[in-house]
């Protein structure tokens, strides 16, 4: 075989439809198109429509929302921070964050922070500084004797880049608020 005997399967390049060539080709006059109106022409923009009918998709109640921007966070199981430790990956006596966990490889990049999963067993006392950790997580990392300190995300106001400001509580909570002050 020589470069220049290299060819295509049969069948695997074909020639484009040559639409308006006469009424032999196939595909002449309308041009595969049928006859007149809206799918004619170009430009048709026909999704969903259905002949003036209420289409299907405004028929169908709307249920629930979307939020717009969700964090995205991390999820890790205490399996996989106890096999880390084994492997001499993780400090057990260093705080561990985000930043840590990506530093030792265990996480690829930090998006949006940490949420610790109960799965597995931890048998290291451990510090955390994470956003989020499941219950049964909790209790087995405090049962050893660490601790979790839960970070709060800061949320800015999309069109000013600031954060909002903190409004004053109206009616029986701002009557509580004041009691309590005094």
């Amino acid at each position: 075989m020589r470069l220049n005997e290299i060819k295509d399967n049969p069948g695997s390049r074909t020639g484009k439809k040559r639409l308006g060539r006469g009424i032999g080709s196939g595909l002449g006059k309308t041009g595969g198109r049928g006859g007149k109106g809206q799918t004619a022409r170009s430009g048709v923009a026909i999704n969903g429509f259905e002949g003036g009918q209420m289409p299907l998709y405004r028929r169908l109640p709307k249920r629930g929302f979307s939020v717009p921007f969700p964090f995205e966070y991390n999820e890790i199981s205490l399996g996989v921070l106890q096999s880390a430790i084994d492997a001499n990956r993780l400090d057990p006596s260093v705080t561990i964050t985000a930043k840590s966990l990506v530093d030792a490889g265990i996480l690829r990049r930090p998006l949006d922070g940490v949420r610790i999963l109960g799965d597995g067993e931890l048998k290291t006392k451990l510090n955390f500084e994470v956003n989020h950790a499941t219950k049964k997580a909790g209790e087995a990392i405090e049962r050893l004797g660490g601790s979790i300190k839960l970070l709060k995300r800061k949320v800015f106001l999309a069109a000013t880049g600031k954060q909002p400001k903190e409004r004053a509580p109206k009616g029986k909570a701002a009557a509580a608020k004041a009691k309590a002050e005094k």
